[in-house]
């Protein structure tokens, strides 16, 4: 029996062949055997005008946000420094000074 790759992006020892395609039972990712050489992106995400965003990235709100369950509102133009990606329907987790941490949806933000 041949020895299959681990997932590359959560590491599970489960995985199995479908044709050309590697498949990890455990986070329905699939990868070709190429892909074992340069890391799997995993999930991308874009800002308003179609920049890349990565963690660490700094960037500037778009558009006043009202900050929920409060009466603050996060104003444009404000400057959020290391962001952290994350995948979910609001893809930023960042702390921006005077209100804390914050989720914030990438179409919402550019890149500064």
């Amino acid at each position: 029996m041949s020895e299959l790759p681990n997932c590359p992006l959560c590491n599970s020892s489960y995985t199995y062949e479908d044709g050309n395609l590697y498949v990890c039972p455990e986070c329905a990712h699939e990868w070709t055997s190429a892909g074992d050489e340069a890391a799997p992106s995993g999930f991308v995400v874009k800002d308003a005008n179609g920049n890349l965003l990565q963690d660490g990235d700094t960037i500037t709100v778009i558009k006043d946000l009202k900050v929920k369950g409060s009466s603050l509102v996060v104003k444009v133009g404000t400057k959020v420094k290391n962001i952290r990606l994350v995948d979910s329907d609001h893809n930023i987790d960042c702390k921006i000074d005077g209100i804390g941490a914050m989720k914030l949806k990438s179409e919402f933000v550019k890149k500064a």
